[in-house]
């Protein structure tokens, strides 16, 4: 069974997305370790890059801090390697394919398995073009887990029935960002993917208060957010991980 699973053992899963190095990566290990002792399932690592092309402008500044420190991939499999002594939790890697290339893809991918990260997401790679990765993932047991957006449509089904780890369910077309409505036929979409798959599915793009994390997992098995987690980190820094701590608890306690 794949890591990810566990996650979704026991009831809907709150996932937090953290982008790594913002403001630094003392403070990404307070912020994720705070985030699971409040009741986070799964933590999504951001790897940053320079052109984050699925992101809003609150997740690109958080690129350009953490770029702006000197953040590297090397210094972030530091830090993964620093979290796995006490963080138990699932943890996947979301980045663009242009960083696990210039790393290579192998070593990348087989690196991300020594040291304990059970996925991948790579939003700028669409389901087509999937093999360049997918070989790797498998041989090295790194579950690449695949988006599905608004327009998927028909090939929905499909993506399901080949889906690892979870399904990302993006909520919104669109970069990410907090969103005030979100308007999407989410249990259409998750219908099609139960019929084709028992892979869990958790929603994200523009989820920020409990209420909308509530509506999202009563519908599939789980939300993410992350633009409202990096808020509070441009705002308080160094001193963000009690207020993003605070943050998860009450939208765990939603989801409860």
């Amino acid at each position: 069974m794949s890591n990810i699973r566990k996650a979704f053992a026991n009831g809907k899963a709150f996932i937090p997305f953290i982008t790594c190095g913002d403001p630094d990566l003392e403070t990404t290990a307070q912020v994720v370790r705070a985030a699971v002792a409040n009741g986070a399932d799964l933590v999504e690592l951001g790897i940053p890059f320079s052109d984050p092309t699925a992101e809003g402008p609150v997740i690109q500044a958080a690129n350009l801090r953490a770029l702006n420190g000197g953040v590297t991939t090397e210094k972030i499999f530091g830090l993964v390697r620093d979290l796995r002594r006490d963080v138990t939790v699932p943890m996947v890697f979301m980045t663009y394919a242009n960083v696990v290339f210039s790393y290579g893809t192998e070593r990348f991918v087989s690196t991300c398995a020594e040291i304990g990260i059970d996925g991948l997401i790579l939003p700028d790679v669409p389901f087509e073009e999937k093999d360049e990765f997918l070989p790797v993932c498998r041989k090295h047991g790194v579950d690449l887990i695949s988006l599905i957006a608004p327009t998927s449509a028909q090939r929905v089904a499909t993506i399901a029935r080949e889906a690892e780890g979870f399904l990302y369910i993006v909520s919104s077309l669109g970069v990410t960002g907090v969103r005030s409505h979100i308007d999407t036929d989410i249990s259409s979409i998750v219908s099609v993917v139960r019929e084709n798959t028992d892979v869990p599915c958790a929603v994200g793009f523009g989820i920020s208060t409990p209420e909308q994390a509530k509506k999202m997992a009563e519908r599939s098995d789980g939300a993410i957010v992350g633009s409202a987690i990096i808020r509070l980190l441009a705002q308080y820094g160094r001193d963000a991980a009690p207020q993003v701590g605070a943050y998860v608890r009450r939208m765990k306690d939603a989801l409860r």
